[in-house]
């Protein structure tokens, strides 16, 4: 069984009682609360040889959910909610979670939006605040994009920022956002602490790309999956309808293929996903040229799917970065679209390539209902987490249940498509493509 710390840091003793009111008698038909020596485990992964004894706390991934007593007074909460990064479907149902559950549960009247990003917190920068009622976010929830907006970088002066959360007299902090927005976040607790500031960091898990460690779905992902569909739907149509037709659909997925993968499970109208985490080549009997030569002598078509960081050795990078510090990744996409068409007319065979980029359209558009209701339980479960003082913590999805993940965890590595995992496996019988489109 794979071992990891996953113990969780608090402010301090929780004794108030909290105003919610559940239960812990069984059988009452009444929710329940949850206790600290509530845990799952992280690795399920067993054969008849596998040995379970009694483990240590560390090892164990705490649950989620409201705690009988909370270290919070809530009249003395000022909470602030921070959206940062690219946008993502679910934003504002997160945000509307959050507000709601303050608000309707615990009582706190004190709720703060910090506009764009980690950069609202920046002086230089003079960005008012929003004070956060259920008024002001009643009709935001289903909508795309973000009440607060968003920006990328900031969070390379964090003493800065601590300083603005001190000013404001705010003890609870939501940061929503992925990689590099909980990086921030867990550099924002980590100086707050140092200085002896009693700070609650909270982080909500958005990345469109699937991609934080311990974390089994970030919301937005399904909302991206199923707009994908519809951009391979369109390619397929348009590349079956005429002789020799190639449609060319990019999806996000910087270094991680989940879109890609999970939208060609969806669709099977793919017949080739090209991924960061697995190489291929271009040229060769085994190529990918000769591959789609190969399905146009036998289907008079080709879907090729492709996530953005796929196939970088061929298109050059300028080796810039962002403000997140992403590097800046050549158009994979449209190197297809031109070497495809080069190939073929080198062969003389007449071919129709169309090429679908949808990914800033999946971006900001609505979630769909799964996503939806993964939100709201993300952000009641971190208003909970936070109410009970508990910090550095992300609330992640592991094995179906909502759990508290030290952040430092999530952060420590990205999550990706492991091309030896029945999910690549699937992709494979899905397509039809060869397993390698190399020569190795």
């Amino acid at each position: 069984m794979e071992m990891y710390d996953f113990s969780i840091l608090r402010l301090g003793e929780p004794h108030i009682k909290s105003p919610i009111l559940l239960s812990n008698s069984p059988n009452d038909n009444i929710a329940n609360f949850v206790t600290d020596d509530q845990f799952i485990l992280y690795d399920i992964n067993v054969n008849e040889k596998t040995v379970i004894g009694p483990l240590e706390k560390k090892y164990l991934l705490e649950l989620a959910g409201p705690r009988e007593k909370i270290f919070f007074d809530p009249a003395k909460v000022h909470a602030a909610i921070v959206t940062c990064g690219g946008l993502c479907p679910g934003l504002n149902d997160v945000i509307y979670s959050i507000v709601m559950n303050l608000w309707h549960r615990y009582g706190v009247r004190r709720i703060t939006g910090i506009q764009y990003g980690y950069r609202g917190l920046l002086p230089e920068f003079g960005i008012p605040t929003i004070d956060l009622t259920p008024d002001v976010i009643a009709e935001i929830h289903g909508t795309g994009g973000t009440l607060l907006g968003s920006s990328r970088g900031g969070g390379e002066k964090i003493p800065f920022m601590v300083d603005a959360i001190e000013q404001m007299n705010i003890n609870v902090l939501f940061a929503i956002g992925g990689d590099g927005t909980m990086r921030g976040a867990l550099a924002i607790s980590q100086e707050a602490r140092k200085r002896g500031t009693r700070l609650a960091v909270i982080g909500v898990p958005k990345t469109i790309d699937n991609d934080l460690a311990f974390c089994q779905r970030s919301f937005g992902f399904e909302t991206a999956v199923s707009l994908a569909v519809e951009a391979v739907e369109s390619a397929h149509v348009e590349a079956h309808d005429v002789m020799n037709g190639i449609g060319i659909v990019k999806v996000m997925g910087r270094e991680s293929g989940f879109i890609a993968a999970h939208t060609a499970l969806a669709s099977g109208d793919v017949n080739f996903v090209l991924i960061p985490e697995v190489p291929f080549e271009i040229e060769g009997e085994k190529g990918l040229l000769a591959s789609i030569k190969r399905r146009l002598e036998k289907r008079h078509h080709a879907v090729i799917l492709v996530a953005e960081g796929a196939g970088q050795e061929f298109v050059g990078q300028s080796g810039e970065t962002d403000a997140s510090g992403n590097k800046k990744l050549g158009d994979i996409g449209l190197f297809l679209r031109k070497r495809i068409e080069q190939y073929f007319d080198e062969l003389d065979i007449e071919v129709t390539v169309k090429y679908i980029d949808p990914s800033y359209m999946i971006r900001s558009a609505p979630p769909i209902t799964t996503d939806s209701i993964y939100c709201a339980r993300l952000g009641s479960n971190a208003v909970h987490a936070a109410m009970a003082g508990k910090t550095e913590v992300l609330i992640s999805l592991v094995n179906n249940n909502f759990v508290h993940l030290p952040i430092r965890l999530a952060v420590s590595k990205r999550n990706k498509v492991d091309p030896e995992s029945p999910l690549w496996r699937d992709v494979i019988d899905r397509t039809g493509q060869p397993l390698l489109l190399s020569g190795k």
